[in-house]
């Protein structure tokens, strides 16, 4: 299964007898789960994350599950099902928004929560911008009007509101798509904006519920480059050693060191923190 062949994955790079390692052996047996992929055409780099992490999740959450539901007596086996739904996958990645929305009639406010494990975010300019300017512009309250109005409880009808979201659980590793991709006349086409990025101490408390008691300061580990257009293009990464901190960058068979300046590109696309 997938899983496992990631797992070998992770394991030869780990154990660094090669220059390089190739994927092969996954992308294999990811194809045959995830026909879309099997064949070898451009495909979207944050809509092949998912797909991933959805796989790895599955796997690992029906291990746990089993691994809990042996080792629990009879009386106690009910409870695994509270943690069926969680996995390493969720406990690294996945965090919560909550939506606020308020009625603009009557002011009552209700909460609707979101699970996430990537956050798209919009780009606000076409020249340059950061990625607190991209975050402000997901967090900041939008109109609901027209086709869009809540029907609201307490006035019995519909009714114009605002909606916010904030981060109710911020996750281990916080995951941010840079939306490149964009409708514009009637026609997609890639921004090519500078997204200026942090390396270390992104806060992200201006956006988090006070209910939230996780660490709410990030520091940069990866970024996944998307360099070309709409139909054609090529990935790239560049990555952080957890142990000597130094970056590299992984370039097909071409794994490079880089100095840290190097790290901050206009080719952006993913970045993990």
């Amino acid at each position: 299964e997938s899983a496992t062949a990631f797992g070998c994955l992770v394991s030869d790079m780990w154990l660094g007898e090669f220059d390089y390692v190739s994927p092969e052996a996954f992308h294999s047996v990811f194809g045959k789960r995830y026909p879309a992929f099997s064949r070898r055409t451009q495909h979207d780099a944050q809509e092949f994350l998912i797909c991933v992490l959805d796989d790895l999740h599955e796997a690992f959450k029906e291990v746990r599950a089993q691994l809990c539901q042996e080792r629990a007596s009879p009386a106690a086996r009910t409870s695994t099902r509270s943690i069926r739904g969680t996995s390493i996958i969720t406990q690294l990645f996945e965090g919560q928004l909550s939506y606020g929305i308020r009625c603009l009639t009557c002011k009552a406010l209700s909460d609707r929560p979101e699970s996430f494990t990537i956050l798209s975010l919009p780009i606000p300019s076409t020249r340059v911008c950061s990625l607190q300017d991209c975050l402000e512009c997901f967090f900041q309250p939008d109109m609901l009007t027209r086709n869009n109005q809540i029907h609201c409880y307490w006035c019995g009808s519909n009714q114009d509101a605002t909606v916010q979201a904030s981060i109710t659980k911020a996750p281990q590793i916080i995951i941010f798509h840079l939306k490149r991709f964009a409708w514009q006349d009637k026609h997609r086409r890639k921004l090519s904006t500078t997204v200026c990025y942090p390396f270390s101490d992104l806060d992200l408390s201006p956006y988090i519920s006070t209910s939230c008691c996780n660490n709410t300061e990030y520091s940069l580990c990866a970024v996944v480059n998307h360099a070309g257009d709409l139909d054609y293009g090529h990935y790239t990464a560049f990555c952080k050693h957890s142990v000597t901190k130094h970056w590299y960058s992984f370039d097909d068979a071409q794994v490079t060191k880089i100095p840290d300046s190097a790290v901050q590109a206009d080719t952006a696309y993913l970045l993990f923190y």
